[in-house]
């Protein structure tokens, strides 16, 4: 292994978190200038900018024929949102979750993650499932454009100050704006090339699969910019938005992301066998164990930020002991699946009905 390997992944990675930024505050800036509300920008400008380093990578990764990275990356970034993101702001601070998230945005994900699995079913991704996974992304942010008009302008005034949309318009401000979206895309397409050219030769230099690679090492570095808005608002007292932006990124990850591979790709993206007998069960398992989590106290624990922790660890170590041919692997796979998730799953079933009952008696 080269010392090339790791330039062309760590230039990836600082290419593809810089990008993203620019292109969000170019693009941001540049439809307030047309006159859209700030809120509106958010929704769509912003959440789409945050998933920009899992779609330059992902439609990069489809478009050289490597499929699997694409599907790793999804995957794997949507289990590392809720376990080791998630998990690591919830020691950091105790996490609020507000209503609407358990009642509207984590059943979409679940429903994303289940129609996912159900396309990928098959073995592969085509161009017909892209356009299905990608038509719900379409119809998602239209329902959250309407329902965002009848909320108050607070959420305006944040995301003005945020990203400076209420400061005076200075002359050829649309050229400077214009500018950084071009630069955001050049250094997206730019990390993503070399990202995955770094993680296919750490791939092929280790011996370990292409999707081992993509579901760790690809992404965690593509959900860099997911850690640190949620750390940073753990840390600046804006609790809620942590969780929100984690379950948004994963529903942008599925439809948008995964949609967009599929379309673009020449030919059918092919899902492994061992992914969809762990990793998409998995992936939906982390996805369904936040609704009784989330629901119990309408807040995240530190002992569950924890809990989100010691599992991202042990669903890790599996992939490395698995990839790698290790003794055991097999054995730690199924007492992961067939009694750690289920034993967890009872528990947390139990601690929200408690809260429901709880908050029944309190309304009484």
């Amino acid at each position: 292994m080269t010392l090339m390997t790791f330039v062309y992944l760590i230039a990836g990675l600082v290419l593809l978190v810089a990008g993203a930024e620019v292109l969000v505050r170019g693009a941001a800036k540049l439809a307030a200038q047309f006159g859209i509300p700030p809120l509106i920008i958010g929704l769509t400008v912003v959440a789409f900018g945050t998933s920009a380093p899992e779609t330059a990578v992902s439609v990069q990764a489809a478009l050289d024929g490597s499929g699997d990275l694409a599907i790793g990356n999804v995957v794997g970034s949507n289990i590392a949102n809720v376990l080791f993101i998630l998990g690591l702001t919830a020691l950091i601070a105790p996490l609020i979750v507000s209503r609407q998230l358990i009642r509207l945005d984590v059943p979409i994900m679940i429903g994303a993650s289940l129609l996912t699995f159900a396309l990928a079913w098959d073995g592969s991704l085509s161009k017909l499932d892209g356009a299905i996974l990608f038509a719900g992304i379409v119809a998602y942010t239209a329902f959250l454009i309407i329902s965002s008009r009848k909320q108050k302008s607070l959420e305006d005034d944040e995301f003005s100050k945020e990203f400076g949309l209420d400061e005076p318009v200075k002359p050829y401000a649309w050229a400077i704006n214009l500018g950084l979206i071009i630069v955001g895309l050049v250094l997206l397409v730019s990390g993503s090339n070399f990202l995955v050219e770094g993680a296919v030769t750490l791939a092929r230099t280790l011996g370990i699969s292409e999707l081992v690679i993509g579901l760790t090492v690809v992404a965690v570095g593509t959900s860099l910019p997911e850690l640190a808005t949620s750390v940073l608002a753990a840390i600046k007292g804006e609790r809620d938005i942590a969780v929100g932006n984690i379950v948004g990124s994963n529903i942008f990850n599925l439809l948008c992301v995964l949609g967009l591979a599929s379309m673009v790709s020449p030919q059918a993206i092919s899902v492994a066998a061992n992914a969809l007998a762990f990793d998409f069960p998995v992936m939906i398992a982390v996805a369904v164990a936040c609704l009784p989590i989330f629901f119990a106290g309408y807040r995240i624990n530190r002992w569950e930020g924890l809990l989100f922790l010691a599992y991202y660890v042990a669903y890790t170590v599996y992939l490395v002991m698995s990839s790698t041919g290790r003794p055991f692997a097999e054995i730690f796979g199924d007492a992961m699946l067939g009694y750690a998730l289920p034993l967890t799953a009872v528990t947390l079933v139990i601690i929200a009905g408690r809260a429901w009952h709880k908050q029944r008696g309190q309304e009484v």
